[in-house]
């Protein structure tokens, strides 16, 4: 399926009532199933053309909501829709096909995330060979690489040849090549240092409104998430325990695991724009 349907509001990927709970293994044959839950009862709306934080410790289940999301992994409960289409993970994957068209994702470390095997062209051409995208291939690997600041030479280079800003530039390019409407990024920039990191950040700003992109951004890093998002979603144990326009949330949060969350992280000054 190439089309979906055109929501009734502005609310481009919606879930209800997500859960998720996985099996621990039993200490003894006898013993019950145990379950860990690692996702319970979450709601989400994210607005087409915003930018989203995700925060929250280590564990709080903010991997588990993404993939949930994507599409990647299939709720133990609950739905979820994108632009008023059901997203069921369990139909496999040619049913979604559809979805990954409309969706890329930028992951922590840029140099695991590329085949080293790969050259750059080849890497960022990917999706397009995947998802049967038509027209010049060639042409739109040259474009997007000069959209993420790199030069359209490049592409015959290998991944070992760039350094990290630049390799996660090129993943960058790899994601929005396929033209997607949601780019998801899973701590794109904690593996970056200072300077690069508001690079990258001010790219992504960019690219937002170049690209007519909707944004969801898990991060550590507060400075990104007030930087770069128009809202934040507060993670805890697998609940969402607080969420709303980024400035309120991190400014006068109105819970207290958000407090101290805010106050143990420390703030990496970012460039606004």
């Amino acid at each position: 399926m190439t089309d979906h349907p055109v929501g009734v509001d502005d609310t481009l990927l919606r879930g209800r009532g997500l859960t998720r709970r996985f099996p621990q293994a039993a200490r003894a044959a006898f013993q019950r199933t145990r379950w860990t839950t690692a996702l319970d009862d979450a709601d989400v709306d994210i607005r087409a053309g915003s930018a989203v934080g995700i925060i929250g410790e280590s564990g709080s289940g903010k991997s588990t909501l993404i993939r949930i999301l994507l599409g990647l992994d299939a709720p133990t409960a609950g739905t979820v829709e994108f632009d008023g289409h059901p997203v069921d993970a369990r139909a496999g994957a040619r049913s979604l096909h559809w979805l990954r068209r409309a969706t890329g994702i930028v992951f922590q470390d840029p140099y695991a995330s590329l085949d080293p095997r790969m050259s750059v062209g080849r890497i960022v051409a990917e999706p397009l060979w995947a998802l049967g995208i038509a027209g010049d291939r060639r042409a739109r690997v040259r474009e997007v690489l000069e959209d993420v600041g790199l030069e359209a030479e490049m592409a015959s280079r290998y991944p070992h040849e760039f350094s990290g800003g630049q390799r996660q530039r090129i993943a960058l390019a790899r994601a929005i090549a396929h033209r997607p409407r949601l780019l998801v990024g899973d701590e794109p920039l904690s593996a970056l240092d200072v300077t690069v990191r508001a690079q990258i950040l001010e790219l992504l700003r960019e690219l937002r409104v170049t690209q007519s992109l909707t944004l969801v951004m898990v991060s550590h890093d507060i400075g990104v998430v007030q930087s770069l998002c128009d809202e934040v979603i507060v993670m805890k144990d697998g609940r969402i325990v607080e969420e709303g326009p980024t400035e309120k949330v991190l400014l006068a949060p109105q819970v207290a695991y958000t407090r101290r969350l805010l106050a143990s992280i420390p703030v990496i000054a970012t460039p606004h724009g």
